[in-house]
């Protein structure tokens, strides 16, 4: 994968317990220094976070479906891989982008794709 796994850039986003199965919670991007705001969604007992916005039309992803390691977007139901961001089925066109999150200790820790910062 080649992502570097602790980096200045780096910032906590919370703690483990924070977010309940198959939930998200969405941080600003002001928080995160990104394009979009992102959503970082537990399901299967991962961390996942992709931008919170779906590539379709301006709806957050936090609030969609979230199940089997995807999350459906509450407007028209596209549907997102979480591990990528890939889109799985119309009518959105292009995936969302992936971002790192990584469990230290307790601490959910989010380092944003480089390619998406402000």
């Amino acid at each position: 994968m080649g992502m570097p796994t602790k980096t200045a850039n780096s910032i906590k986003v919370g703690v483990v317990g924070d977010i309940d199965e198959d939930e998200a919670l969405v941080v600003p991007r002001a928080t995160a220094g990104t394009l979009d705001d992102i959503a970082v969604i537990f399901s299967d007992g991962r961390y996942f976070a992709i931008d919170d916005t779906c590539t379709h039309e301006q709806t957050s992803l936090a609030e969609g479906w979230i199940e089997a390691g995807c999350v459906e977007c509450p407007l028209h139901s596209s549907t997102f891989r979480l591990t990528d961001g890939a889109v799985l089925s119309p009518p959105a066109q292009r995936g969302v982008v992936a971002h790192t999150i990584e469990v230290v200790g307790e601490d959910l820790m989010l380092t944003p794709n480089p390619e998406r910062l402000a």
